[in-house]
């Protein structure tokens, strides 16, 4: 980062972390009636911020829920648009009593600011924000052009943004979306997500007799639903670990050397990971490492399994019914809707006798996938290395963001994942926390990516 900018930011550095702190205290509940209005000061706070920041064209759009903040800064000519994507809305603060401060009342203590929606995504957020108004006040532009799309229930599965990306295509059109809302690697070790898998979840219900039987007097004459349910998802699994269903692994990119050497260069302590489980071993799908089973590998996992007596000692029934309720964990180009006809494909023809079965999806997300090579990512490891003084690494996450894909698809844009918590801030926990070294470094990072993009700037 240049000495102009960096004059400016400890200069401001003070009222920078006022604002943050005022931001935080705004309530701003997606998933709450009662805070609808906390939702529309918060939106409202925010268009006022990018506004201050110098941004232009600020507006709070509408939705069919929560508003959208949008602006943007495009006098750049020939060089490349960068859409910035965040949320202003947080999680529930419940429960209150496990809270050491009051989650609406931030404050800092030991370099950490407290506060609901500290890390996830305020701080992260305003990172961005603060970056441009650097730029703006000290040169009067920027390397790169930028917009801003920040949503307000991102919290809740952001069940109105894929609408208002395709109603609004045309406004958010950009060649990168950057997004800084999730936790580095680990302390000191910034990171870059290449990949986050995708979800098919569903249901299966097992039907047998109308009604519980004695089995003393129907038993093993009658088929037993639970014992069918179990057979059925046996039969999912191979004796490798690998799913049995055809045409599962449709889809699905065979690691390359370098990415497993990526993998490996983490040092994971398998060992040490089971102990803190509390289990003997890990296990899972042969020839593949924990990393790469839970972050680039699918999944099928039985979630929960149910049928017949569960209460006090020892009801002999055959059941009426039996049901499991199952997530499939997707990667590179599965796509939830081909698994889900496999599955039901796989059901029918393994389906035990004297038993009617039903299934009905209740989750899909598609994965999401860049190229550790591509151009932007490549870039995104320039600044990190020059705001952290350290590269990062490239990961992949086991847990799926399904909005992402949806951007890169509506708006044909590469995603780039940009962070800077840590595992450890308790997002979405009681005594949520950011870092506010990684405040800091990360519009560090943020300065020297738009010129890794956009090429340095002058007066």
């Amino acid at each position: 980062m240049d000495s102009r900018l960096q004059s400016y930011l400890a200069e401001h550095r003070d009222r920078h972390l006022a604002e943050v702190i005022e931001f935080v205290r705004i309530p701003s509940v997606s998933s709450s009636t009662e805070h609808k209005p906390d939702m529309t000061r918060a939106a409202e706070w925010l268009a006022e911020a990018l506004r201050k920041a110098g941004l232009e064209n600020v507006q709070v759009l509408p939705t069919k829920g929560h508003p959208v903040v949008y602006g943007d800064w495009l006098h750049a000519p020939g060089q490349p648009t960068a859409m910035i994507y965040g949320h202003y809305d947080v999680q529930p603060a419940d429960p209150l009593e496990q809270w050491n401060t009051d989650p609406f009342e931030p404050v800092i203590q030991d370099g950490k600011l407290y506060g609901r929606g500290a890390t996830d995504d305020k701080a992260q957020l305003y990172t961005h924000v603060k970056t441009v108004e650097a730029y703006l006040a000290t040169y009067g532009k920027l390397p790169v052009n930028v917009k801003f799309c920040i949503e307000g229930e991102e919290e809740i599965a952001s069940p109105s943004l894929p609408a208002f990306l395709e109603e609004q295509a045309e406004l958010l059109k950009a060649d990168a979306i950057v997004i800084s809302d999730g936790p580095m690697h680990d302390e000191g070790m910034p990171s870059i997500c290449y990949g986050l898998r995708g979800l098919c979840g569903f249901q299966i219900d097992v039907q047998g007799p109308k009604n519980d039987l004695h089995s003393g007097l129907y038993g093993g004459g009658v088929a037993n639903p639970a014992t069918a349910l179990v057979e059925l998802l046996a039969s999912m699994r191979r004796p490798d670990g690998g799913i049995a269903i055809e045409g599962f692994y449709d889809g699905v990119n065979e690691l390359s050397e370098k990415e497993r050497q990526a993998f490996r260069e983490l040092h994971f302590d398998d060992a040490k990971t089971a102990g803190e489980l509390g289990v003997p071993e890990l296990t899972g799908e042969e020839g593949y490492s924990f990393l790469e089973r839970t972050t680039a590998r699918p999944t099928l996992e039985i979630n929960g399994i149910y049928g017949g007596y569960q209460g006090e000692g020892l009801k002999p029934i055959v059941p009426t019914t039996a049901a499991a309720k199952i997530s499939c964990r997707l990667v590179d180009r599965q796509d939830p809707d081909d698994i889900m006809k496999a599955v039901e494909r796989h059901i029918e023809k393994h389906k035990p006798a004297g038993v009617t079965v039903k299934v009905q999806q209740t989750h899909r997300g598609k994965p999401f996938y860049i190229s550790p090579d591509h151009p932007y990512i490549q870039a995104a490891t320039k600044a990190y290395e020059a705001g952290f003084g350290k590269a990062p690494v490239y990961i992949r996450s086991g847990g799926s963001i399904p909005i992402i894909e949806v951007f890169s698809r509506i708006l044909g844009a590469p995603v780039v994942m940009m962070d800077f918590g840590l595992p450890g801030e308790n997002m979405h926990g009681p005594n949520e926390h950011f870092h506010l070294e990684n405040f800091d470094k990360g519009i560090a990072t943020l300065c020297q990516y738009w010129q890794e993009l956009g090429g340095p700037v002058s007066s």
